[in-house]
């Protein structure tokens, strides 16, 4: 009965089945190192957490495992998404992978102290020991516990450490506060990263969010850049008077994916001054109806460009 009280209680600080897909990343990392390595790794998997000997490890991993980018099958994929919704690991290094699943070992029992150490190692980090610090996030145990850790994140000027927050990382859409989500879309856009990785950026969408990043658009148009054009994505429910005239100059642009853009947000929206500027351009708003013109369309045309 204790036993079963134990895996109980430990299931419970999880958002997920641990346990599976730790079996399922082992797996595929078995398969990208050799049996030695695998030894190696795995003796370690039970050291304490913020010992020299886990410190030594997670430092030493790159040079016990190389860099190669692991190769995941469909299946694998598919596994990894049902346990753990919005999580990918496609085209990280083997050495990323081998660092997440050994802080993916350390024992959860105690709280203050797994924190604790685990958090520590964020401060003494270099940048690749960041990037998969950061990547571990969505499947430590306790997940409110690093919403500050996140945010400090977002705050980073490391490209590849942004890059693993912002990017096919479920935690930020599941822990964060509106402000530090805000502030994480603004930061994707301002550092150019790809958008459209961001997990749940429709519905974490937000009147506030819009305001800004219509504020973001006349800073760019003031300086005479370009605006990203999946900007538009978050705004377009949102549209009221004061967005509106944003929406009418794209979809007056000259550029065809800016005119896109406005047609897809207008087709989000329930303004009606919106709804009658798509009535507008027949074409386009067949395109959104038939399914041939989405966000997705937008990032292949950009991609194209």
């Amino acid at each position: 009965m204790p036993i079963i009280i134990a895996e109980s209680r430990i299931k419970t600080m999880y958002t997920y089945d641990a346990e599976v897909l730790k079996e399922l990343l082992g797996s595929i990392i078995q398969r990208h190192i050799s049996p030695d390595t695998w030894n190696w790794i795995n003796e370690r998997k039970t050291v304490a957490v913020g010992s020299t000997d886990f410190n030594t490890a997670f430092a030493a991993m790159p040079r016990k495992t190389g860099k190669s980018i692991i190769q995941i099958t469909d299946e694998e994929q598919g596994r990894i998404q049902m346990f753990r919704p919005g999580f990918t690991i496609n085209d990280w290094s083997i050495d990323r992978l081998c660092r997440v699943w050994l802080l993916m070992n350390v024992d959860p029992s105690g709280q203050d102290n797994y924190f604790h150490s685990i958090d520590h190692l964020f401060l003494a980090a270099e940048m690749n020991e960041l990037v998969a610090l950061y990547s571990s996030i969505p499947l430590l145990a306790y997940p409110e516990l690093w919403r500050k850790r996140c945010t400090e994140g977002i705050r980073s000027n490391i490209g590849d450490v942004l890059q693993a927050i912002i990017c096919n990382n479920p935690y930020p859409s599941e822990q964060l506060d509106e402000k530090s989500w805000n502030q994480l879309v603004l930061k994707a856009f301002f550092t150019e990263k790809p958008v459209h990785q961001i997990i749940h950026l429709d519905a974490r969408a937000n009147q506030e969010l819009a305001n800004t990043l219509s504020e973001y658009a006349h800073e760019r148009w003031a300086a005479g850049r370009t605006i990203h054009p999946l900007l538009w994505r978050s705004v377009g429910k949102f549209i009221n008077e004061s967005i509106f005239p944003d929406i009418n100059r794209i979809a007056n642009s000259e550029n065809t994916v800016e005119r896109e853009a406005a047609a897809l947000a207008c087709w989000d929206s329930h303004y009606e001054p919106a709804k009658k500027l798509l009535d507008i351009d027949s074409n386009l708003k067949s395109a959104i109806e038939k399914g041939e013109l989405t966000w997705n369309t937008i990032v292949q045309r950009i991609n194209n460009q």
